[in-house]
């Protein structure tokens, strides 16, 4: 991409309505565009980040056995009524709207009724067991306060996983699949190292769930952390038998803000009982599939990447979800031999399947460093007259600031 070209501007100043700080630095960078409180639009540099992080879960759901659908955002009211969770009362972030025909419809916010009630056509024996099934979805939750820029909307995109199985054991074992294939998931993006495998309520059918924590302080909620033993517990859950049950000592754990970026938990047969999902076993007897879910919030995980790593000066991306791998920047003199050398030089990585944003804009050099540290590019070329004497090229680290010199 010829940054000329770039519809997109970066600005000097965040918006005065805007508090986050992910959202500040991703909207002056020209990643994102804010519709209203809670709804964010993501532009050229935005969407190809996300998607990379989209790239990176797809890979590791597929890994595990995971098959991708698309589901509808609008959902039946009488799939929610069945378990429970249709009225207001019992879910107080609905988006509701009427059809012309005067049917009520909702807009999900997740998708475990609708996909069990899909899969009461495609399982029906054992032998259509075990299944795990995903999406990317935009979800719809009507927040009462949306004021953590993209770490907490009220229109987001979601990865959602459900598993079916025909036993606990089962069930078990790809659950920890799951938890494996999360934890690689975040190292993979850059956020492994302050991300806890933290242990929250488990609700009805299991003792915990386990929740994807970052580190951050501008996360909403308080964990606990083993450093050592790379575990956290929830605030909500910590006490004594939770204690003993991880072997960890309420010495050795240290009092942190975090962001959930992902979280996994068993369902038993919650939604299969009350949608009528069942198979029949070995016997032809019939019973209820036990089902998991499993989710990731790509936007989230973006949102967080951007409030953990920026400095003073910007973004700074890792490489594995940058827009572009190298931000090449080209000083141009008056004899036009340095646009020449650096038009080739795009032409060359460009052809070899390098993703590089080119920066050819007719502005000056400070204004050409400060909009690359904003972006934030892992990595920056530079080529100038002076350089281009040298037969070389200046290549700087965004994350650790070291500058070398290498041969054109």
């Amino acid at each position: 991409m010829r940054q000329s070209a770039l519809f997109t501007k970066t600005r000097r100043e965040a918006p005065k309505d805007e508090v986050a700080k992910n959202a500040q630095l991703l909207i002056r960078a020209g990643y994102i565009h804010k519709e209203m409180a809670g709804a964010y639009s993501f532009l050229p540099l935005g969407l190809r980040t996300l998607d990379k992080i989209v790239g990176i879960i797809r890979e590791e759901m597929d890994a595990i056995g995971g098959q991708e659908v698309h589901m509808t955002a609008l959902q039946d009211r009488k799939n929610w009524e069945a378990t429970g969770r249709w009225s207001d009362e019992a879910v107080d972030n609905w988006f509701k709207t009427k059809l012309k025909n005067g049917n009520e419809v909702g807009l999900g916010f997740t998708h475990e009724e609708p996909l069990t009630a899909l899969m009461r056509d495609h399982i029906r024996s054992f032998r259509d067991l075990p299944a795990s099934i995903y999406q990317f979805q935009t979800k719809f939750r009507n927040e009462e306060r949306a004021k953590s820029g993209i770490l907490r909307g009220r229109e987001f995109l979601m990865k959602d996983l459900y598993s079916f199985n025909a036993d606990p054991k089962a069930h078990e074992a790809f659950y920890e699949r799951a938890k494996q294939a999360y934890v690689k998931i975040f190292e993979r993006v850059g956020l492994g190292d302050r991300t806890f495998v933290t242990f929250a309520s488990g609700g009805s059918f299991s003792k915990y769930s386990h929740e994807f924590q970052t580190l951050t302080d501008a996360g909403e909620d308080t964990i606990y952390v083993d450093p050592k033993k790379k575990i956290a517990v929830n605030k909500e859950v910590l006490n004594d038998e939770v204690l003993k049950d991880l072997g960890v000592e309420r010495s050795d754990l240290k009092e942190e803000k975090a962001v959930e970026v992902g979280n996994i938990f068993s369902l038993g047969t919650r939604f299969s009982d009350a949608l009528g999902l069942q198979f029949k076993d070995a016997e032809g007897k019939s019973r209820p599939v036990i089902m998991g879910s499993y989710g990731i919030g790509p936007s989230r995980v973006m949102g967080t990447i951007a409030e953990v790593m920026a400095d003073d000066k910007g973004l700074v991306w890792p490489e594995s979800v940058a827009p572009f791998g190298i931000h090449l920047v080209a000083l141009y003199d008056e004899a036009g031999t340095v646009k020449k050398a650096a038009d080739d030089l795009y032409e060359k990585l460009t052809k070899n399947g390098t993703e590089v944003l080119y920066d050819d804009r007719e502005c000056s050099a400070g204004e050409k460093f400060s909009d690359s540290d904003l972006i934030g590019i892992p990595m920056r070329y530079v080529l100038s007259e002076k350089t281009l004497k040298a037969a070389s090229i200046e290549k700087k680290d965004r994350r650790t600031g070291k500058v070398e010199m290498i041969g054109l």
